[in-house]
């Protein structure tokens, strides 16, 4: 294998490694937003996330509204577990 070949060859991979890392941050940063754009619209929508918390890499606090009353989820390890008290949200 000559060398320009071989240089060849390794711009070629640099720039496909690149091009998938750039693809991989952008869709990292704005992917939720985009995808959710081409769905339904906000005012159609009933379910929506008000507010997230993590507690730590296994549990986290999520605060969900659905048909204008909000209830506080815990999330992690397998489980799910809601609040007993839900409150309305004033709009």
């Amino acid at each position: 294998m000559a060398l320009p070949d071989f240089l060849r060859a390794v711009f070629a991979l640099a720039l496909t490694l690149g091009l998938m890392g750039l693809c991989a941050v952008a869709l990292r940063r704005y992917g939720p937003e985009a995808i959710a754009r081409f769905g339904r619209t906000k005012t159609d929508r009933r379910l929506a996330i008000v507010e997230s918390l993590v507690l730590d890499p296994a549990r986290r606090l999520v605060i969900v509204s659905c048909d204008g009353q909000e209830q506080l989820l815990l999330l992690g390890e397998g489980q799910v577990v809601t609040s007993v008290a839900a409150a309305k949200r004033k709009a």
